[in-house]
């Protein structure tokens, strides 16, 4: 029986969770992420109740119910580095037993969905329009402090880094696949691989004072090709996701609005209301069972 030191499991006096700031009691089994805390309240208003709001540092939770189905809605802030606390923590709260400090003989999986905004890296992807992510193309290095168990798919990882000839000074990209059984939730969405990056600006090839290393990234990214899959999108956090998720057995899924487009320069004159039809319709998808 392997005990999990304090260092290592940091509970608060009142037995919960650090970062999250959360007990047990405090998540249903279907969450819902989204990186900007105000959407959380965006998201909770639409509820038919709500039976807590906690908040610690960018971590601000929601837990209630809509059409008679508990929901828990978190914030993240932004990027890898968060998603791996936020997905780490979830998991403990599921699986750890925290009095005894010990992994729990039955394991609980988690349904996660993703909602964000990013932008399109396909000239055909229109603006306001809702995508899901098929594979995530990690750019970050998070993956590489894991033990990945062979989830990465390598075959199309080994075909990106010959197609756009990747840099060997950066880390290795990675590509892991959603959950399947939330990806039929929403198959009538435009599908594809999703792009993170481990930035906002410099990753994702935006110049402002600052030229780029690799100024043929959306060109190579527009470009490449895994059997019908393409690279449609680009955002932060989906990567994470995805190996995290999958590491620890959650069904993870990213849905994401498309505010802008990196090809045309494009950009939503709407997307206060693109976002709200993308929560609704996830609420309505994710409690029609």
């Amino acid at each position: 029986m392997n005990i999990i030191a304090e260092t290592e499991l940091i509970l608060t006096p009142e037995n919960r969770i650090y970062h999250l700031n959360l007990c047990k009691d405090d998540i249903a089994n279907d969450i819902i992420l989204v990186g900007d805390p105000e959407r959380v309240t965006a998201i909770s208003r639409k509820f038919d109740n709500i039976e807590c709001k906690i908040e610690h540092r960018e971590f601000i939770t929601h837990t209630g119910s809509y059409n008679n189905k508990r929901i828990t809605v978190i914030s993240t802030g932004i990027g890898p580095d968060n998603i791996d606390i936020v997905i780490n923590e979830l998991d403990a709260l599921a699986n750890i037993d925290f009095k005894k400090r010990i992994v729990n003989s039955k394991r609980k999986s988690l349904n996660i969905i993703r909602l964000g905004t990013s932008g399109a890296l396909q000239a055909d992807i229109e603006i306001d329009k809702f995508v899901t992510s098929s594979f995530a193309l990690g750019l970050d290095n998070l993956a590489h402090f894991y033990d990945t168990k062979n989830l990465i798919l390598e075959d199309i990882s080994k075909k990106y880094l010959t197609h756009t000839n990747w840099p060997k000074e950066l880390s290795r990209p990675y590509v892991v696949k959603a959950s399947e059984k939330l990806i039929s939730l929403f198959e009538d969405l435009e599908t594809g691989i999703t792009a993170t990056a481990p930035g906002f600006y410099g990753p994702q090839g935006r110049v402002l004072r600052l030229d780029t290393s690799m100024p043929d990234l959306h060109k190579n990214m527009e470009s490449f090709r895994y059997k019908k899959y393409r690279i449609i999108n680009f955002e932060m956090e989906t990567s994470a996701l995805y190996l995290l998720g999958r590491l620890l057995g959650h069904k993870t899924l990213t849905i994401c609005a498309i505010i802008g487009n990196r090809v045309s320069k494009k950009y939503s004159k709407k997307m206060k209301d693109t976002i709200d039809n993308m929560i609704q319709l996830t609420l309505d998808r994710l409690t029609a069972n």
